[in-house]
């Protein structure tokens, strides 16, 4: 099973919410997550929040983050 580390929505319309979930990389952007690590509002960049144990964790054992997750946690 090839996991990955990457955002799902959870805003409502013109008002954008993400968790930074961990998935299997088969499942739809709003499907079943393995594990919520974090979240991110893009209205306000300075309000997010990512466990850094449990990103190292996921990295660790083998899962890819996305583009975006890269960019918000670094």
């Amino acid at each position: 099973m090839a996991t990955v580390i990457r955002l799902t929505r959870i805003g409502r319309k013109k008002k954008p919410f993400y968790r930074i979930v961990v998935t299997d990389s088969r499942k739809k952007r709003d499907g079943g997550w393995i594990e919520s690590i974090g979240y991110y509002d893009p209205l306000r960049p300075d309000s997010k929040n990512v466990d850094k144990e449990r990103l190292q964790y996921w990295v660790g054992v083998g899962a890819k983050m996305s583009d975006r997750v890269k960019a918000i946690t670094q």
